[in-house]
């Protein structure tokens, strides 16, 4: 069986250009630009740069964007405070607070300060809980971004066994629901690293979404043939390599189709916020 790699850097690339052009379209009518507000506090060079690509797209595809950056020891009732003054702004669509917060802060606390209409992470109590009855609401980029990888290979879930590791409120409970949801219909299994047997459990699955956030756990012996293997996980090795939650090489002589670490499910995320802030604008707009 030839496994094909699923390229979500290519299929981001493909949906940036279609918000691009929708974009710009609305530009021409003399709309107002959709914008993205980003909240960062500290200094931890990875958010910095997490946060930097997502401007940098917000930039190509011609949406304005915001930084706003807060000290390190920014109290939770000054965070709160800059989380109002964006709610507030007609001219901001999205907030995105970036995780992980420093350690005095509660992340639980800020996310429901957040108005639920642009909450664009889709990380809002009242985001999930729409997700969780089947109600529109924006769903979590990450989650969101897998099911738009599956549409893109034309694979139908219909019926399918579906595994997913891992239980966060972030990927793996939202992936579960949306994997599970009526029009999708896969038949779910949500499991963790407490979980007993996880390979055969792996071997029964059609699909199998890796967000467990442990380097190379999924084995290629625990694949069923034809399987398709989504790996969310992104972590770095000592020496320097950056791995998913699946070995790759091993599962792709197995898999069906299998996305890649780095170049799979990342770009995907940050395309779905861009897209999330886009339906917000439009929402907002009443169109």
């Amino acid at each position: 069986m030839e496994t094909t790699p699923i390229s979500g850097k290519e299929i981001a690339k493909t949906l940036r250009a279609g918000l691009r052009d929708e974009i710009s379209t609305w530009k021409t009518l003399g709309k107002r630009l959709p914008g993205l507000a980003a909240v960062l506090v500290g200094e931890y060079p990875p958010s910095r740069v997490y946060v930097a690509s997502k401007q940098k797209a917000c930039s190509e595809i011609g949406m304005e964007s915001w930084l706003l950056h807060l000290p390190e020891l920014a109290t939770q009732a000054e965070l709160h405070e800059t989380l109002e003054k964006l709610n507030a702004d007609e001219k901001v669509d999205g907030i995105l607070l970036q995780l992980p917060l420093p350690k005095h802060l509660d992340p639980t606390l800020a996310m429901q300060v957040i108005s639920p209409e642009k909450d664009v992470d889709g990380l809002h109590p009242v985001s999930l809980g729409r997700l969780v009855s089947g109600q529109p609401g924006f769903h979590p980029c990450t989650p969101a971004g897998v099911m738009h990888l599956l549409r893109s290979i034309d694979y139908s879930t219909a019926g399918k066994s579906a595994l997913v590791l891992g239980r966060s409120a972030i990927v793996g409970k939202p992936m579960a629901l949306l994997l599970s949801a009526k029009g999708v219909d896969a038949t779910v299994t949500l499991a963790h690293s407490q979980t007993h047997d996880l390979p055969s459990l792996c071997k029964q699955a059609d699909i199998v979404v890796a967000a467990i956030g442990m380097p190379e756990f999924v084995r290629g012996e625990w694949i069923k043939p034809g399987a398709v293997v989504i790996d969310v996980g992104i972590n770095r090795l000592a020496d320097g390599r950056i791995v998913g939650d699946v070995a790759y090489q091993e599962c792709l002589a197995i898999a069906r189709a299998i996305t890649p670490v780095p170049g799979g499910v990342g770009p995907m995320t940050i395309a779905m916020l861009l897209k999330n802030t886009w339906e917000s604008a439009k929402m907002r707009a009443g169109s």
